[in-house]
């Protein structure tokens, strides 16, 4: 991994673009931090904001091609994916202040959600060259995927609540019900047919709000993570919840994992997909690709000091129910009405934190 520590008397120029609509988190008072945390003696910068959908990727393609040396996105993982798009195999580095409902690529990347300790972060200005991916030619930087996660997202992005709760709801509720698809996956080592209740191809950990569909994934061995996840049962569905949110995901059952440089997946029809939390349609075939170290990112030199986060709730409320769940009923296998019930008191046991 490719390291760059700036020790030059000569200020870098640093843009900093900025959605003031999007994710849950109000940027109101972030130019005033910028100017209150950022090292002047180091960097002379400027902010623009965005005006219309894409305008985020316009304003960084102009800024690599002025020279800008680093781009920040100020926003979540739709703000990233427009800017990094453009930035990708230029000289200028993608920096990021963490804004957005879910904030996947930088809490895979221990960049603090916190606005001072992430400008800290651009301050020290360690740029590493770093992996990102394409679906169907589309680069994303987290994660992308065919099925149920690309559902949920659908219904996460129309809805006016944001955040791990709103998700965690979903996966619980819309879970219940959704059917799995026929997925044929194709890399170096042949062709699979699977029936899967969902297939991620992962550059990073997590979806966000620290749901870790891969938590083994790196951005720098040019590989994607698949994640093949099979049909579960209505008993399944707390426990495949509490492994998303507590990194033991790999370790179900129902779960199959293998690392491939590109695949090419087949469905019976076109339907919803996603990348980097940004729901589309496409078709019957998708070609999904790593690209080895193709973007330069200001990184978290230092991440074992700012990765001390607080108990998780989540993992806790989901724990607390798991134990209540084994105790409900010894002929609990053969009613799914207390699954039903199950899951409505866990959502409503997580809605109390």
């Amino acid at each position: 991994m490719n390291q760059r520590d700036v020790i030059d008397d000569l200020e870098m120029k640093v843009l900093f673009i900025m959605n003031p609509i999007s994710g849950s988190i109000k940027k109101n008072g972030i130019p005033k931090l910028i100017d209150q945390y950022i090292d002047k003696e180091k960097f002379e910068y400027n902010i623009r904001y965005t005006e219309y959908a894409g305008h985020a990727k316009k304003i960084a393609r102009e800024a690599a091609e002025e020279g800008i040396d680093i781009v920040v996105a100020v926003g979540g993982d739709g703000t990233i994916n427009e800017i990094g798009s453009s930035l990708i195999h230029t000289d200028t580095a993608l920096a990021i202040l963490p804004c957005g409902s879910g904030n996947g690529l930088a809490r895979h990347l221990s960049i603090p959600i916190n606005i001072k300790q992430s400008i800290e972060i651009l301050n020290a200005c360690h740029i590493h060259e770093l992996d990102y991916c394409t679906i169907n030619g589309h680069p994303f930087f987290c994660t992308c995927g065919l099925g149920f996660d690309a559902f949920i997202s659908q219904k996460f992005s129309s809805g006016n609540r944001r955040g791990p709760l709103k998700y965690i709801e979903e996966v619980l509720i819309e879970g219940l019900r959704y059917q799995p698809n026929v997925y044929t996956i194709e890399d170096d080592n042949g062709e699979h047919r699977y029936r899967a209740y969902l297939v991620t191809c992962a550059n990073a950990s997590q979806y966000g709000n620290n749901a870790y569909i891969a938590p083994q994934a790196s951005m720098s061995d040019g590989l994607l993570d698949i994640i093949i996840m099979e049909p579960f049962g209505l008993m399944d569905a707390a426990q495949v919840s509490f492994d998303l949110m507590n990194k033991t995901l790999s370790n179900s059952s129902k779960v199959k994992t293998f690392k491939a440089s590109k695949v090419i997946i087949r469905r019976d029809s076109e339907g919803p997909v996603h990348f980097d939390g940004d729901p589309q349609i496409m078709g019957e075939e998708i070609e999904i690709a790593a690209v080895a170290k193709g973007i330069k990112m200001v990184c978290n030199h230092e991440a074992e000091n700012f990765d001390k986060l607080a108990p998780n709730v989540i993992q806790n409320a989901v724990s607390e129910l798991l134990n209540d769940f084994s105790d409900m009923n010894s002929n609990l296998r053969h009613q799914g009405r207390n699954v039903v019930a199950f899951n409505k008191r866990l959502w409503r046991r997580l809605t109390k934190h």
